[in-house]
């Protein structure tokens, strides 16, 4: 009898038995796109494994992958399920320090990561780690000399194999049984949490459980083999485990690693693919890039996209749900598809993309509105690493800016005490790993995921995520301040990178407003305005002036929004300094560590409700080789006008 597809290593074995020939992931090596058939891959994947057992990996223990997206990563994170294993990935641009306490946490003594980057980070770090016995490296360069004292247990993934291979060979039907052994329930991999609240802990998720999250998206957005994806988003991250790793085994389709983090843009150009995931930064950084390089372009061509951009805002939404639009509206849109949107979606890199996702923060309904409008079908997921990535899904034709759809399949979802949303279904974690008082205190005594977020339903049954419910507060007045939305609003224009708005028992909202010195550094240069850096840049009054015109916008916004038009921002600062995962300012998903920032700036935001205009700061940062330094300013503070609350006019 047939074994049941109830685990990642029978999918994969099932992918190569039923399209052996079918492409199943695909690399740009040196400018070239090299392909893997599923048949090359599950055989990749043999080897692999046969390689961990042959230095001791065995069932239940975990595998550290750290690197950029590379096909031989993902293939070892299913050599280790097959033995009975866990990988954990990690983040890879994190510095070796931070490495260290997962390393500990998870008991790791076998890594598989990417380069000679990672592996020094490893040796760093391996005095502080006990357990730490085996770094296995993917690329070579650099690493020949890497032998001897010091560099006990580092070897290539080349050597690894070729000992698989030679133990699969020595005890033939091995690693079968192996897989035989494995059960629906078992664990299937460990992510750590972002940490944005304190210590990362270990989610750990079962196979049951990514598989029905993979299947629930699959059914419902009608994926199949021929999807294709770009795979280029951080593999510790829930949301490219969910659809790089899950759905790619679950469906069979086709991912496709870049190059490099450099060359994303021009390899999703290049892949077109169907399928395509983000997180709202990535989108708000494409739509920087478009509206700088339509500064950039002539009087002709940047009358044509601001006309065609017009028509865009008005009905291109609703042309995408099916919704009724008039006749010269749907002609106009059409014109506008030739001469606008098409290219657009072309230059993204999205001329072939039947659904778009963003999740991992909330997205701005204003950025939201722009990428539906071109013709993206972009929808918002929403979800945890503790939910398999998702927890509603907004239903074609359904899709409304403001909510997260309903719940997903076999997901459950109510509102509990102070508006919290909870969740229960077959994707939630099985435990934090070595924290049941964590585990205990996250599911309550129904079974029900507390997500710490503030939601509510509405008359469609759509569920509205406010705001995490620890930062929901009120202002002096009573006032809702949701800072997150406020936050959302600001980042929309290109000019603005970060935002963090303070409010809660105080009398007015007031902002710290990172900018984008791609986007600004670009309109100073049309200008003629020189600078020197980002802290010349971002302090010089022009900016600060064209920050205050960004600021003054969400306030005539928020006034015609029912229940918000007491949080318009009536002061702001332009930092002097990026908010940096480095400064542990943000965590490495990039969401702002609000409490971190209010305590390490504390004097600036004393000074913006004391009423100061100017405001001295010296910032400790940390550089890239590990050195630290200071960054001192001036900081000027600045008021912007606020507007009267207003009735928004219907659409």
């Amino acid at each position: 009898m047939e074994q049941a597809l109830d685990t990642l290593p029978r999918r994969l074995l099932h992918n190569a038995a039923a399209r052996p020939d079918h492409p199943a992931t695909r690399e740009k090596d040196l400018g070239i796109w090299q392909t893997w058939t599923w048949a090359e891959v599950a055989a990749e994947v043999r080897a692999i494994a046969c390689g961990l057992a042959s230095i001791g990996f065995k069932r239940g223990d975990h595998l550290a992958i750290i690197g950029d997206n590379r096909p031989r990563l993902y293939w070892a994170m299913a050599a280790a399920q097959c033995l009975g294993g866990v990988p954990v990935p990690m983040y890879q641009d994190a510095p070796a320090n931070e490495f260290v306490y997962v390393l500990n946490d998870a008991a790791i003594r076998y890594a598989i990561v990417e380069d000679q980057e990672q592996v020094d980070k490893m040796l760093e770090a391996r005095p502080q780690v006990p357990t730490l016995a085996h770094v296995i490296y993917d690329d070579p360069r650099g690493l020949r000399n890497y032998a001897g004292e010091g560099y006990e247990g580092v070897a290539s993934y080349d050597a690894l194999v070729e000992a698989g291979r030679r133990h699969g060979e020595a005890h033939e039907g091995f690693l079968d049984a192996e897989i035989a052994k494995g059960r629906p329930d078992d664990v299937s991999v460990m992510l750590y949490t972002s940490g944005t609240t304190g210590k990362p802990k270990g989610v750990r998720q079962s196979h049951r459980a990514f598989i029905t999250a993979a299947e629930g998206g699959i059914v419902f957005d009608r994926l199949g083999a021929d999807d294709s994806v770009l795979s280029y988003l951080p593999m510790a991250w829930v949301g490219d485990h969910l659809f790089s790793y899950a759905q790619w085994l679950v469906a069979g389709f086709t991912i496709n690693c870049p190059e490099s983090g450099d060359t994303v843009m021009t390899d999703l150009r290049e892949i077109g693919p169907t399928y395509y995931f983000a997180p709202p930064r990535i989108f708000e950084n494409l739509l920087t890039q478009v509206m700088i390089r339509m500064e950039d372009a002539g009087a002709v061509k940047r009358w044509m996209f601001h006309r065609g951009m017009a028509v865009a805002k008005r009905c291109g939404a609703e042309i995408l749900d099916g919704k009724p639009v008039s006749l010269l509206d749907r002609v106009r849109y059409t014109l506008g598809d030739w001469l606008v949107y098409g290219p657009l979606r072309n230059v993204l890199g999205m001329s072939r993309i039947r659904v778009a996702y963003t999740a991992g923060a909330a997205i701005g309904p204003d950025l939201f509105r722009f990428y539906r409008s071109i013709g993206i079908n972009l929808k918002q997921l929403y979800g945890s690493t503790e939910t398999c990535a998702y927890v509603c899904l907004q239903p074609d034709g359904g899709v409304k800016l403001d909510t997260v759809g309903p719940p997903a399949p076999h997901v459950e979802v109510k509102i509990g005490e102070n508006s919290e949303v909870l969740v229960r279904g077959p994707m939630l974690l099985t435990e934090y790993y070595n924290r049941p008082d964590a585990t205990a205190e996250s599911i309550d005594a129904d079974g029900y995921f507390r997500t710490g977020d503030a939601g509510i339903f509405d008359a469609d049954g759509h569920l509205r995520i406010i705001d995490r419910s620890k930062d929901v507060g009120h202002l002096a007045g009573g006032a809702m301040f949701a800072p997150n939305y406020i936050e959302n609003k600001l980042k929309f224009f290109p000019h603005v990178k970060e935002a963090v708005a303070f409010g809660h028992d105080r009398d007015k909202v007031c902002a710290f407003i990172n900018i984008d010195i791609g986007s600004v550094g670009n309109w100073a240069e049309r200008r003629g305005l020189a600078y020197s850096g980002y802290v010349d840049l971002a302090g010089k009054p022009e900016v600060i002036e064209l920050v205050r015109e960004c600021v003054e916008q969400v306030n005539a916004e928020l006034a015609t929004e029912p229940g918000l038009a007491e949080s318009q921002v009536h002061r702001f600062i332009v930092l002097h300094k990026e908010l940096d995962p480095d400064d542990d300012e943000l965590t490495r998903t990039r969401k702002v560590r609000r409490g971190f920032v209010a305590d390490k700036y504390r004097v600036l935001i004393d000074a913006l409700y004391e009423g100061r205009d100017v405001q001295h700061i010296e910032t400790q940062v940390k550089f890239e080789d590990g050195r630290t330094g200071k960054v001192a300013a001036d900081l000027r503070i600045v008021d912007a006008k606020t507007f009267p609350a207003a009735t928004r006019k219907a659409a």
